[in-house]
């Protein structure tokens, strides 16, 4: 059985893991056979945004506890990653990627990523073990692996400028499609940056998540 990790960076769109995209990743998964794993970083999450108005809140949560919605409360923390037992690793969308992964969302092409996740990609990568990055989380991408990897947030033109600041070169892509740099096992795919419904971006997630488990070695 093929092992995958999902990463996940809260629980909403505005401040978390996109819900939609991560529970479309894990159906798709699912139904293909393999096996999954969940980790996200155990520590404060940037904000708390109420989703109803989209104002900031003047609470603070863990980033691991809110992930533990999505997932039933099935999740470790970035530190329990075994990188020996996965084969892939895929990363859903939602702000939470650019303000609790990596800082993106307000420092642009200057960002850092969390430590614990920038060790395991460059590690992956190194074993040769595909990943997939949905939605925002490609911009990631350049960053860690300091690389002219070929990926997709879809046609938005400022994110792509700064996905190419970093070192990336961006492809637009369609909402139903995703984008392969085969010679670095790196599948990203628009979905939520440009779809206008859930059936739209699971064409593309699982598209991303059949082409990860065919990459697999």
């Amino acid at each position: 059985m093929k092992s995958v990790a999902i990463i996940l960076s809260g629980c909403g769109v505005y401040d978390g893991s996109e819900i939609h995209e991560s529970v479309l990743t894990m159906l798709s998964l699912s139904r293909l056979g393999a096996e999954v794993s969940f980790f996200s970083p155990d520590e404060a999450q940037h904000h708390v945004i109420n989703h109803l108005n989209g104002e900031e809140k003047r609470e603070s949560r863990d980033i691991m506890e809110e992930s533990a919605r999505i997932t039933r409360g099935n999740i470790q923390p970035l530190s329990k990653v075994n990188i020996d037992e996965l084969d892939a690793l895929i990363i859903p969308g939602g702000f939470g990627v650019a303000k609790n992964l990596c800082n993106f969302a307000f420092k642009g092409s200057d960002c850092e990523i969390n430590k614990e996740l920038l060790s395991i990609v460059q590690n992956m990568h190194q074993q040769g073990k595909p990943m997939g990055f949905i939605c925002i989380a490609p911009v990631m991408v350049p960053k860690i692996l300091d690389k002219p990897i070929k990926v997709t947030i879809g046609n938005d033109p400022e994110t792509a400028a700064q996905i190419a600041k970093m070192g990336g070169v961006h492809v637009e892509c369609p909402v139903d499609d995703i984008v392969v740099d085969f010679e670095n096992k790196i599948v990203t795919t628009p979905a939520y940056m440009l779809a206008e419904s859930l059936a739209q971006a699971e064409k593309g997630i699982d598209k991303l998540v059949r082409k990860i488990l065919e990459m697999i070695e």
